[in-house]
């Protein structure tokens, strides 16, 4: 018998647990180590925030799922990984520290034959001063994030009602941030609500970015087909703020945010500051700062992490220029090179390198997106992740059959506003690949039969289709297996 450890409950580790599962049946264990005893679907998150859906919309308790399936479900976060055991220890194996009640700040291990870390972020508040919920800013990030910035956005709305004018931040609250579409599309659902309730004259919404062209999206921007004409992702994005009457500042990385106003830097090098009355900014990302050990107890964990904290795998982390770097550098099937019996899914991996062009500016600030993992690509990880293992475990079969590098795969996202199939709007935009390749599409650097934009009532239908489809599937419903990531 075999048994393999996922870390992490969400997105990808999820969608490897179950898959793993499936593929190994009984003869094999399958645990599932997370601290959390909900499974959230973060994308729908926003809805959350702007007070369209309630926390019981976007989660589900993920022990009796995972006993309905047959999946050992431990609820604690790991602190450690030690891929050649211990002296005391002959199988590698994880030491954790218990989250769940009885247990709560106890430690032990758990052994494996196959570890897949799907850890997820940290939300790096701290590299921002004043930046999140304990802060003076507000996140979706979570859905108790995302429910208390609805307390915050209510409060905001109220006054306006009563004739006080009321200033919304929104965007990226740190120069290196990612998850630029999530905040986007937090900015019109705003802007949404405001136009609902008739009270566009009290609100001045800006959009504030570390892109250095609104649209880049952490993907360096994109050329994308619209009405049968190749548009660029900022005409695009410009085109949507300006339709909903949101300004915007691009190029700008936040350095501290105070009761009331944002601090920050532009490329150029000015120092500027934003006043608000509501900020809703996404933080830094960071690996949630599991360190390794050999057997002998010496710390490796540089041999498994990079400075990020972030599992390095499959990918080529030699320094280059930007310029140098190609599309085949990026991991396809997210196994450690030290260990071959440990893989990274999701934001878990660390990124060989950025896709937006890193910039810096004359005081030696780096403003400029980290690549985006989350959402569509974190699942098709997560099942090549499991697919190959299951392989491995059933037939011996060392060489990874199933590979998913990002230079290869497309993406689909739903920038949604509103709620409802008759009131709202969306974005809808595909890409493919999510990494740009200039050698085999040396025009645009994608496929512009897949790379498309179209905004309309039909995208909000799908997005909320899918909010109920992928809930479904996650709790391993009925044939959630015939839904694709």
């Amino acid at each position: 018998m075999a048994r393999v450890v996922v870390l992490g409950a969400g997105i990808s580790g999820h969608t490897a647990a179950q898959i793993l599962k499936r593929k190994l049946g009984k003869n094999h264990e399958i645990i599932v180590v997370s601290p959390n005893t909900k499974y959230q679907w973060i994308p729908s998150n926003i809805w959350v925030g702007i007070g369209q859906m309630t926390t019981k919309n976007v989660t589900f308790e993920l022990a009796p799922v995972y006993k309905k399936l047959g999946i050992v479900y431990t609820q604690a976060k790991a602190t450690a990984i030690y891929p050649e055991g211990d002296t005391t220890h002959s199988k590698p194996f994880v030491a954790v520290e218990y989250t769940s009640k009885d247990k709560s700040g106890q430690t032990g291990e758990i052994e494996y034959d196959y570890l897949v870390n799907a850890t997820g972020p940290k939300l790096n508040f701290a590299a921002t001063e004043g930046l999140g919920p304990d802060g003076h800013s507000e996140s979706v990030c979570t859905y108790l994030h995302a429910t208390h910035a609805w307390e915050r956005l209510q409060e905001s709305l109220d006054k306006m009602a009563k004739g006080e004018k009321q200033r919304f931040l929104i965007g990226t609250g740190h120069p290196t941030a990612t998850c630029q579409g999530a905040a986007f599309e937090y900015a019109l659902n705003v802007a949404f609500e405001i136009n609902k309730r008739k009270l566009n004259d009290k609100a001045e919404i800006t959009w504030i970015t570390n892109e250095y062209e609104v649209g880049d999206f952490g993907m360096g921007g994109a050329f994308i087909k619209k009405g049968g004409y190749i548009t660029s992702t900022r005409i695009f994005t410009e085109s949507i703020l300006s339709e909903y009457g949101i300004k915007w500042i691009k190029r700008a990385g936040i350095t501290k945010v105070e009761h009331g106003k944002a601090h920050f830097q532009t490329l150029d090098g000015e120092i500027h500051e934003q006043e608000f009355d509501f900020a809703m900014l996404i933080p830094a990302f960071a690996g949630v700062g599991i360190k390794a050990f050999g057997k002998a107890g010496a710390e490796i964990t540089t041999d498994l992490f990079a400075p990020s904290g972030f599992m390095k795998v499959d990918a080529d982390y030699q320094p280059k220029d930007f310029e140098d770097w190609s599309v085949a550098d990026w991991p396809s099937v997210y196994q450690s090179p030290k260990f071959d019996n440990i893989f990274a899914a999701g934001i878990a991996f660390a990124p060989p390198h950025a896709i937006s062009k890193p910039m810096t500016n004359k005081n030696g600030l780096a403003i400029f997106p980290t690549p985006p993992r989350t959402g569509m690509p974190s699942g098709i990880m997560g099942k090549v992740v499991a697919l190959n293992i299951a392989e491995r475990i059933k037939t011996g079969q060392k060489e990874p059959l199933h590979k998913a590098s990002m230079g290869k795969m497309g993406a689909a996202c739903i920038i949604s506003s509103g709620y409802g199939f008759r009131d709202g709007m969306a974005a809808t935009m595909t890409v493919f690949p999510v990494v740009p390749d200039y050698e085999k599409y040396p025009q645009w650097g994608r496929d512009t039969s897949y790379t498309m934009g179209e905004p309309g009532l039909a995208g909000h239908w799908i997005k909320l289709v899918l909010h109920f489809m992928f809930i479904y599937k996650a709790k391993a419903k009925p044939f959630w297996w015939l839904i694709p990531e």
